[in-house]
């Protein structure tokens, strides 16, 4: 029996005139995702993608896996090859969702006839088609408002398909459809979650991180780097820079206020990421921020902080709180990792103190009391590039 994966696209049905730049993009994420598996062919149709495999031991388990992760998918599934014959559409339909209905106590069919020319109409084909199912599992019922199990039929133009388990997709835009941003990637719980919620947007993802060494560890930075290999399972590749923060820190802990260490070291983050975001075409910034969290991202600091950035600044996570945000990182398995006991370089030089209502123009005197601009270059030439790819 031919078995196919059909995929449903998600929100981008309705870009109008550039609806076919979306389908583009997804079908581009899709075959690189899958081209690890085995050789597919693919046929687009009625916001439907048709993907047959073309080597008999590929197995459809690792793609429906893979396809879980792709954004811009609404729903996909098994689905059973059959001829545009209600005979063998019968036939292969009690063969193939036997398992299923076995253990099932309510279903119903639907019917979605694409091809007008079919000789039975779409309330035909559900009324005959749940008839046969009845005949053979005497112990079903029909259940048209919530069945356990929905036996769906697509008359299409070359051939019929039968599938009875349709699995919810990642949904979203596909990654690269909405241009590219930086996201500033510590080692905490939130910003893996900022850049994965922003990947479902179609953002393509670079990551930026720093590190202070002797104060923060290479268990540290491994620590980042496993988590940018865990989001390019969503985010496909990812590139990575890797900034020497030590002197700028130790500059702030010499010359500035304690109070305004972080948001003082939250400026001079965002103007190095700035800068690396200029150069690699990226359009924004990405943050894991929500609003009261800690000290430094209450309104007033992310005002101070926002007063040096040119781009702008995208935190998907503002309004969320930490129980949210947890629940994304577990989904996303980023969450074990991101608990590990490492610190980061944000952890460096906490003030005991730290002013939770900045004032911008206090800011500004006391960063303007030491030139960085040298420091700030430096960074920017000493960072570390590093591309991680989607696994195999």
């Amino acid at each position: 029996m031919k078995e196919i994966v059909l995929v449903k696209y998600g929100e981008m049905v309705l870009k109008g005139l550039n609806k076919k730049s979306f389908e583009d993009m997804l079908a581009k994420n899709i075959k690189r995702r899958l081209k690890v598996l085995g050789k597919f062919s693919y046929f687009s149709a009625q916001s439907t993608l048709y993907i047959t495999p073309q080597d008999e031991n590929i197995d459809l388990s690792d793609v429906l896996e893979r396809l879980s992760k792709i954004f811009g998918i609404a729903a996909f599934c098994r689905a059973c090859v059959c001829e545009k014959d209600f005979s063998d559409i019968s036939a292969k339909c009690l063969e193939y969702t036997a398992d299923i209905l076995s253990g099932a106590k309510t279903f119903k069919v639907t019917s979605k006839r694409a091809d007008k020319a079919f000789c039975m109409k779409s309330p035909e084909i559900c009324a005959e088609l749940g008839g046969v199912i009845l005949d053979k599992f005497p112990h079903l019922e029909v259940d048209v408002k919530n069945p356990e199990v929905t036996v769906t039929v697509e008359i299409r133009d070359t051939n019929a398909y039968v599938h009875a388990e349709n699995i919810k997709g990642a949904g979203g835009l596909p990654v690269g459809s909405s241009g590219k941003a930086l996201l500033l990637l510590s080692g905490g719980i939130d910003s893996p979650v900022a850049g994965y919620m922003m990947a479902k947007r179609g953002v393509h993802i670079e990551a930026i991180h720093y590190v202070s060494p002797p104060y923060t560890s290479d268990r540290a930075q491994l620590k980042v780097e496993q988590l940018c290999e865990k989001l390019t399972e969503y985010c496909g590749g990812i590139a990575f820079h890797c900034v020497p923060f030590t002197e700028i820190q130790e500059a702030i802990k010499d010359n500035c206020p304690e109070e305004y260490f972080t948001i003082i070291m939250r400026r001079l983050m965002m103007e190095i990421a700035q800068r690396i975001a200029e150069k690699d075409n990226c359009l924004a910034l990405i943050t894991g921020e929500s609003v009261g969290q800690v000290a430094s991202q209450t309104m007033a600091a992310m005002v101070c902080t926002d007063a040096v950035c040119r781009i702008p600044v995208f935190r998907p996570c503002v309004g969320m709180d930490k129980t949210e945000i947890i629940e994304i990182s577990r989904k996303i398995d980023t969450f074990d990792i991101s608990t590990l006991p490492y610190e980061d370089c944000c952890t460096v030089f906490t003030p005991r103190h730290p002013k939770v209502r900045p004032r911008l123009e206090d800011i500004e005197k006391a960063q303007n009391s030491f030139d960085f601009e040298p420091l700030i270059q430096k960074a920017v030439e000493g960072t570390q590039l590093k591309t991680f790819s989607f696994p195999k």
